[in-house]
Order: C-alpha cells, then structure tokens, then sequence
C-alpha cells in the first residue's frame, strides 16, 4: 500500500486550467447587459415628472417610451462610436423589445390589483395566490427571455471593442457618482 501511496504522491498534478476566455465573454456580456438596460431603460422612463409613478406605477405612453429608447440609443452610440448602420440596426432591436415587453408590464399590473383583492378579502384563498404566483413567475421569466434576445441581438452588433468601451464606461461611472449619474449628457 505505501507503493502505491508513494507512486501516486511522485506524479505532479496537473497545473490549473485557466478560463480567460469564459471569464472575458461573462464579463463582457454583464457589462454589455448594464449598460444597454442603463442607458435604454434610464433614458426611456427617467424623463417624467420627479415623482411619477416609475416602471410599474401607472399608465405609460408607447410613443413616449419609443421616443426616449431612441434617445437612450443615440446616446450609448455617441459613448460607443457606433456607425450609423449599428444605431439603426440597435433602434430595431430596442423597438421591437419594447414592443414585446409593454403588453408584459400591463399583464404585470393587472397582476398586482388581482394580487390586492386576493389579499383583501375576508378569507384568504391559497390555491388562487399560488396560482397568481405561478402566472407572474412565467410572466417574468418570459420577460427576462425577451430581455435577453434584445441584449444578445445587440451584442452581435457591436465590435469587442464597443462592449469594451460599454464595460470602462460603466466602471468609470461605478467609481465616481453611481450607476445612474453617468448616461447624461448637457
């Protein structure tokens, strides 16, 4: 037994793989990810009234929200020096994104007034708050997969170095005032 104990204790372990590459492109699309949601989502529903409803709060206007994707766009293009075929290609992305998601956030709202009366009324009945559980789980989840269609679809439009500039830019912003603070712009 102490022979073999002593082969195997002579033979070297093999030396660590490294995973540059995986650890790179997981990076790069959390980066890449942030950003877009940062400057899309911020430049999308960040024009209203100080105190507005937010994300989930009240009635939102299509057009406006188009409108301020557009200028969310247009802005992570000026950041990024996309051309003009990329911002073109990065409007179709968003836009039909949007499209998608906008009916998902009004499903989401007749959720939560289901989810109040459930809650409000003199007997708790569990099988319907699960079931209304269930419904916003795939409702989410069915958000995130279109979510992530958009930013994978805007991936491909981007050169390594775009989403490079995406992941500085976004750490520039981290380390001086916030996640928020840095997309505006004058």
């Amino acid at each position: 037994m102490s022979d073999q104990h002593s082969a195997t204790s002579e033979t070297p372990a093999p030396p660590p793989r490294r995973r540059r590459g995986r650890s790179w492109l997981f990076v790069t699309t959390i980066a890449l990810a942030a950003g877009l949601t940062g400057a899309v989502a911020s430049r999308a529903i960040s024009q209203q009234h100080w105190h507005g409803h937010g994300f989930m709060g009240g009635a939102f206007d299509p057009a406006r929200i188009e409108d301020g994707a557009d200028r969310g766009v247009r802005h992570l293009a000026i950041e990024i020096d996309a051309t003009n075929e990329q911002q073109e290609k990065l409007r179709a992305i968003v836009k039909g994104a949007i499209k998608d998601l906008l009916p998902m956030r009004e499903k989401a709202l007749s959720a939560r007034q289901r989810g109040r009366v459930l809650l409000t009324q003199p007997s708790v009945d569990r099988a319907a708050i699960e079931a209304l559980r269930t419904e916003q789980l795939a409702l989410a989840d069915a958000a995130s997969k279109r979510f992530t269609q958009a930013l994978g679809d805007a991936a491909e439009v981007l050169t390594p170095e775009q989403r490079r500039k995406i992941d500085d830019r976004l750490t520039e912003m981290r380390e001086r005032r916030g996640f928020w603070h840095g997309w505006r712009r004058g």
